[in-house]
């Protein structure tokens, strides 16, 4: 598939400290992209050089083959963005809302208008004053307003900010229905990892400036988890760290929770061995959450 987005050793100085640094990825035709990140990270920033915000102090970025820096117009024709909350006229209608958009931009037909409506799901909605819409509603809305020019990249700051979970399964189902019904590429940022998992092809996250993994979701849970009930935590927390090099964690249950790809025999024999009580052991599929806590160290996403 083409690549749609490419970034390439993006950084930003910002009076002699580094924000970004060497940041790369790309995202291909029809993807929807995970970008994730505890607070502070650099996400927002990085949203912002991609949609012309900000510039970079280094690095190429370049949107269906144009430069954003050489060819910014072209670059620019492609976008459609919603970074951060979307932001509307209260005591107008949705549909006043867009026209108004499409004024400002001559090229928008009044037809796509009504299409790119119907393609959000809110057209039993769209004349009614965006004072009376829910939180769903106006991102919905936001969304439109994003697609009026039919980008090939729409790029998405924590969308579903606010929203509950049914709110959250309408907009999950409404990504995927735009993605294979108009061929858009969808970069998303998000806190809801679990929703991440369950929507995103692929993933990079980022911490401190610079990009640490960037995966297909499925390779990277891939990994798997082991779980030993224990009569004597504490020692076998040890013996898995000094004698393995495997870090773990305790969990509420009181059990040890680690990620290992080799052979469990050994292990367990030495726990036995040992004089450990070993009650259960079994392994599990790791989530996308717990690899990004064994990859951040525990900092807060956002």
């Amino acid at each position: 598939m083409k690549d749609i987005l490419e970034l390439e050793g993006i950084s930003k100085v910002i009076k002699g400290r580094t924000i970004l640094d060497d940041i790369s990825f790309a995202v291909k035709r029809g993807q929807i992209y995970g970008f994730l990140g505890p607070n502070g990270a650099g996400k927002t920033m990085t949203l912002r050089m991609i949609a012309g915000l900000i510039r970079p102090s280094k690095g190429r970025i370049s949107i269906c083959g144009h430069s954003v820096a050489k060819s910014f117009v072209k670059a620019m024709e492609n976008v459609g963005c919603i970074i951060e909350y979307p932001e509307f006229y209260e005591f107008m209608s949705g549909y006043d809302n867009l026209m108004m958009l499409r004024a400002m931009e001559p090229i928008i037909e009044k037809s796509h208008v009504r299409d790119t409506i119907e393609l959000v799901g809110m057209s039993h909605r769209i004349n009614d004053r965006v004072s009376s819409y829910s939180l769903g509603m106006k991102q919905r809305l936001g969304i439109a307003q994003a697609l009026m020019k039919k980008p090939s990249l729409l790029i998405l700051d924590e969308p579903t900010n606010g929203l509950d979970p049914a709110g959250i399964k309408e907009f999950r189902e409404l990504l995927k229905s735009l993605v294979s019904n108009s061929d858009i590429s969808i970069l998303l940022s998000s806190h809801l990892l679990s929703e991440v998992q369950m929507i995103c092809d692929e993933v990079a996250i980022i911490m401190h400036g610079r990009i640490i993994r960037t995966s297909k979701v499925s390779d990277l849970t891939m990994g798997r988890k082991v779980i030993w009930q224990v009569d004597d935590v504490q020692r076998a927390v040890g013996l898995l760290r000094n004698e393995f090099d495997i870090i773990s964690y305790v969990d509420d249950d009181n059990a040890i929770n680690a990620f290992v790809d080799d052979d469990l025999t050994e292990i367990n024999e030495a726990l036995v061995n040992s004089g450990i009580g070993l009650r259960t052991v079994f392994r599990t599929k790791r989530t996308l959450e717990e690899l990004f806590i064994e990859l951040t160290g525990g900092e807060t996403i956002g």
